[in-house]
């Protein structure tokens, strides 16, 4: 539903505190003339404009959250959690509703209607933390709750609204990248290369005794075997290197190849037998098929894998192909990503941004990487990557653990 639809189901309390937040002039009893007074408000671009001017930080994660995600309904459990996520390293709560100025072309004396609501003028105590932030939403008409039945306890972003927040993001992440005058004088391009290793793996596995160490990983002539048979080759990690919570060998193996892995485990096509690594049957079968993994399985995997590490993966990834469909310098795309990447243990948030998003996606073939010659590190979604975003509208899936 757009905002029309859902202020005409709000009842006249929630109306006035949301006119009582735009300066709305109009009579406070008359339901019609609130809605009327709010649309007209909330439609101008300079108070939009404004709007997210003046939202902290933590509040345009919050929304950044709501925005790529499919459902069009949350639980208020829901709503607290990523609002509490969207705090890093303990910064302060946003100030109380109100001190950020909405644009108004009535003079400052003239800030409320003698007409307004005894509702809008006695408002609830500013609530403190996550509940803070839900609070501030629903006064600027951004969150709803539902009208009727199990929905009353559910919360909704209007459709139109969202649409308009995912416009008004893009310009001001836009307006921090550096774009190429021209083509990189080389560029890597990965499109369609995984999903072929991973018939390459099966393949192995097929032809090969692998045996395993105590700890199920391979032994290291065995991976280099089977780097020598993959398209793209990688470095193995070093001894003693952080490396968890991205997969269940991301710990063995280098990324890809620990991608490549999990994604044939979880699949159910391979597993550890008696310190042996084997094919089951329904890995025999999918090896005899002798074809290439569609990329948008595995696209699909990669997300839900990483979701734990990066709880916000859709949204990062949504802006990685809507802010590179130019040849874009890869410093200033990280300059504006980086506030809404949380670290996650050792992992800063450049080293998210450069090795778990953008390097993961060259594997995928969804971004192309090259070498510019006056800027250096430039980033470009492919054709794959730009159809495989749009083209994937998924629920809200749970994060994969393997074990």
């Amino acid at each position: 539903m757009n905002l029309a639809d859902m202020l005409s189901y709000a009842d006249i309390v929630q109306l006035s505190r949301i006119a009582s937040t735009y300066r709305c002039e109009c009579n406070g009893h008359s339901k019609n003339e609130l809605i009327q007074s709010i649309l007209s408000t909330v439609s101008r671009r300079d108070v939009f404009e404004a709007q997210i001017s003046a939202m902290e930080l933590e509040d345009l994660r919050f929304m950044n959250s709501l925005l790529f995600d499919p459902r069009d309904a949350f639980s208020l459990e829901e709503l607290l959690a990523r609002a509490e996520q969207s705090k890093f390293d303990g910064q302060p709560v946003t100030p109380p509703l109100g001190e950020a100025q909405v644009p108004s072309d009535k003079p400052s004396a003239k800030k409320t209607s003698t007409k307004r609501s005894k509702a809008a003028k006695e408002l609830p105590p500013v609530e403190t933390g996550p509940r803070a932030a839900i609070s501030r939403f629903k006064q600027y008409g951004w969150l709803f709750n539902g009208f009727a039945g199990q929905n009353r306890y559910l919360f909704q972003v209007p459709a139109d609204l969202k649409t308009r927040f995912k416009e008004a993001l893009e310009r001001r992440f836009e307006a921090q990248l550096v774009f190429a005058a021209n083509d990189p004088h080389a560029y890597r391009d990965e499109q369609q290369l995984l999903g072929e290793d991973v018939q390459e793996f099966l393949t192995f596995i097929h032809q090969n005794e692998i045996q395993l160490t105590s700890d199920g990983a391979m032994y290291k002539r065995s991976i280099l075997q089977i780097m020598d048979r993959f398209a793209v080759k990688e470095q193995l990690p070093g001894k003693g290197e952080w490396r968890f919570g991205y997969g269940r060998r991301m710990k063995d193996y280098p990324n890809r190849m620990s991608l490549i892995y999990d994604y044939c485990y979880y699949n159910g096509w391979i597993a550890e037998h008696d310190m042996l690594l084997i094919l089951t049957a329904a890995g025999k079968e999918r090896q005899a098929q002798r074809i290439a993994e569609a990329p948008d399985k595995l696209y699909r995997f990669w997300l839900r894998l990483y979701k734990n590490a990066i709880p916000n993966i859709r949204s990062l990834v949504h802006w990685m192909d809507k802010l590179s469909s130019r040849w874009v310098t890869a410093d200033s795309l990280k300059h504006a990503l980086m506030p809404y990447i949380k670290p996650y243990f050792y992992d800063g948030a450049d080293t998210i941004i450069e090795q778990r998003l953008a390097g993961m996606m060259l594997h995928l073939g969804m971004l192309r990487i090259g070498e510019h010659e006056e800027q250096g590190k430039v980033i470009r979604v492919t054709p794959l990557g730009r159809a495989v975003v749009a083209g994937l509208n998924l629920d809200d899936e749970e994060a994969i653990v393997l074990e």
